[in-house]
């Protein structure tokens, strides 16, 4: 049995706890990261509200990819004392590695939930969720930790775990669930066709998604798309290839942005769908849109060579541009790319190819570098947002910035950030920044020229 991903595992494993759904007692807690895109769904399934619960194996003293034991928020430990004495490991060492792990835990839980307090537990019927167990021993101290507070009734529901490892926890927990406990375990990896790391950004965003209704996000300072204005998936064919998309159109939009996501990513990006929902609170439409079908995508999991491939992924780009011309829709927005990682790269090809129809480039934390001779072409104005600890690619996008010849162009580099921008407020800066850039170059004068490039296009 393999799930295709985390999502896909999720679903399946929503579907055997139904009869928790709708219920005010019941709180899912997912494991970071990888759990938290499970639990997620599950919650979501369920309608029930989400949170996190962290757990962290304790590592032998230079073999730390081997687990002495573990710990949990709260005070839940677990130690393997078979373990402790092969390796010989000291009181002292123990207490010392329980002490800078839990101090982890602390960083790690302010960064997912910043000033929001944990959901209250006790005496509610609490669902713990990972997308695997290998050894237990994480679990077991989160499950230690989790009895402290007093919950009504405790559940660990996971996709997969060894049998061996089952037949344990089933004796600790009130309801455990697997889908698949096979004898033959080497990793939980192994039973996922995608088991790409998860991102810090993506747990904040999944856990502010859950923790909102629509008319809490203003309140938190998220943008949010026209309540009058449309998101909704399509499929993008040209080429005899299908791409998967999500299009969103804000009331009376004045432009439309095209994404064109980073290597090894794909259009549910949080970081890029957070900058969509920018664009759209300004009145400009989006397009996330995968760069690879469902089968190069597999293919570019195994051998990471299509995520480089700038002229394919510059010739998708052309090819989602002409779909948005042929829209109703859209056909006569003024049009812009957003390119992150080497998507910036594919846009400014794409922008070079398209003279007179691309009225803006926006490339965040980019590799406007891998463009090479688009550089010295693209005429639409391009700016570069880097982050100003990104320092190899600060020197990667200086030079492209010297190489273009266009005659808008502008480098800004975001103080304290790294190359994801997952420090706080540097997403919310380059978003804002990306946002004044499309809403200047957007304008309804080049809505003509859009017309014109189409047509021009079509005679051709």
């Amino acid at each position: 049995m393999k799930f295709r991903n985390r999502v896909d595992a999720g679903r399946h494993l929503a579907n055997r706890l139904s009869a928790y759904a709708d219920r005010k007692d019941v709180v899912v807690l997912g494991i970071p990261r990888g759990g938290v895109t499970v639990a997620f769904q599950v919650a979501q399934s369920l309608k029930v509200p989400l949170d996190i619960f962290l757990s962290r194996k304790l590592g032998v003293p230079g073999h730390e990819e081997l687990a002495f034991g573990a710990i949990a928020a709260g005070d839940g430990r677990y130690l393997d004392e078979s373990v402790i004495a092969a390796a010989g490991i000291s009181e002292q060492q123990v207490e010392a590695i329980t002490a800078q792990v839990k101090e982890t835990l602390q960083q790690r839980a302010a960064l997912y939930r910043g000033s929001q307090s944990p959901l209250e537990l006790t005496g509610r019927t609490v669902i713990l969720v990972d997308d695997g167990i290998a050894t237990g021993a994480s679990v077991y101290a989160a499950i230690n930790a989790l009895r402290q507070v007093n919950p009504a009734k405790l559940v660990v529901a996971v996709p997969v775990a060894p049998a061996s490892t089952c037949a344990w926890l089933r004796t600790v927990v009130d309801q455990f669930i697997c889908l698949h406990e096979p004898v033959q375990f080497h990793a939980v990896g192994q039973f996922y066709e995608d088991f790409a790391q998860v991102e810090d950004e993506e747990v904040k965003d999944l856990l502010r998604r859950a923790g909102q209704s629509p008319s809490d996000s203003s309140k938190e300072g998220q943008p949010t798309p026209d309540a009058e204005g449309s998101e909704h998936e399509v499929a993008i064919n040209f080429d005899n290839i299908t791409l998967q998309g999500t299009l969103g159109i804000p009331k009376n939009a004045t432009g439309i942005v095209l994404f064109a996501h980073g290597s090894g990513s794909s259009r549910r990006s949080p970081r890029n769908r957070y900058v969509a929902q920018v664009l759209q609170s300004q009145g400009i439409a989006t397009l996330l849109f995968d760069l690879l079908t469902s089968e190069e995508e597999a293919l570019d999991l195994r051998t990471s060579k299509l995520r480089f491939d700038i002229g394919l992924l510059s010739r998708r780009l052309i090819g989602a541009t002409k779909w948005v011309t042929q829209q109703p829709t859209t056909r006569t927005l003024p049009i812009g790319y957003f390119g992150a990682s080497t998507g910036a790269a594919a846009a400014l090809v794409a922008a070079a190819k398209l003279p007179g129809l691309i009225a803006a480039v926006v490339s965040r934390g980019g590799r406007p570098d891998l463009a090479a001779e688009a550089l010295d072409v693209v005429r639409a104005p391009v700016l570069l947002i880097v982050g100003g600890n990104d320092e190899i690619v600060i020197t990667l996008n200086r030079q492209a910035h010297a190489r273009l010849r266009c005659r808008l162009k502008q480098l800004v580099i975001i103080p304290g950030a790294t190359h994801l921008f997952e420090e706080p407020g540097t997403l919310e800066q380059a978003a804002s920044t990306a946002a004044d850039w499309f809403v200047h170059h957007l304008t309804p004068e080049h809505s003509a020229r859009v017309s014109d490039a189409v047509r021009m296009s079509g005679s051709r």
